[in-house]
């Protein structure tokens, strides 16, 4: 590979909304929070030259900027209210506990390539 790659992990602030509901399908709760995770950012080295071995007549080497693996971690949403839109200021309820998985470490894999 080549040195112009820039295949990162960064970090990044995405907004989550989790709904829960009874067993009979009614809206219990709706959670919101912003929440800091780790994203698959960059440029990794792609290339196209012909070929008189594959059937198409080129060889084609494109590589992904994606994760090498997940973490699963608890993060807490801050922002909850009741189905009538009502903030619940509640101890137990007022926060919800959910999992989320995000990159752990991003590479330059070739595309396609999903033997991990």
């Amino acid at each position: 590979m080549q040195e112009d790659e820039n295949c990162e992990t960064l970090p990044s602030e995405i907004h989550v909304t989790k709904e829960e509901y009874d067993d009979m399908g009614s809206l219990v709760r709706s959670c919101s929070g912003e929440v800091m995770v780790n994203k698959c950012e960059g440029i990794c080295n792609s290339q196209v030259q012909p070929s008189v071995i594959t059937p198409t007549g080129f060889l084609k080497e494109c590589f992904c900027c994606k994760e090498n693996y997940l973490r699963e971690r608890l993060v807490t949403l801050s922002h909850c209210y009741d189905p009538d839109g009502l903030r619940l200021e509640d101890e137990e309820r007022a926060i919800m506990e959910i999992r989320l998985r995000e990159p752990a470490e991003c590479k330059c894999y070739k595309c396609g390539d999903y033997s991990r």
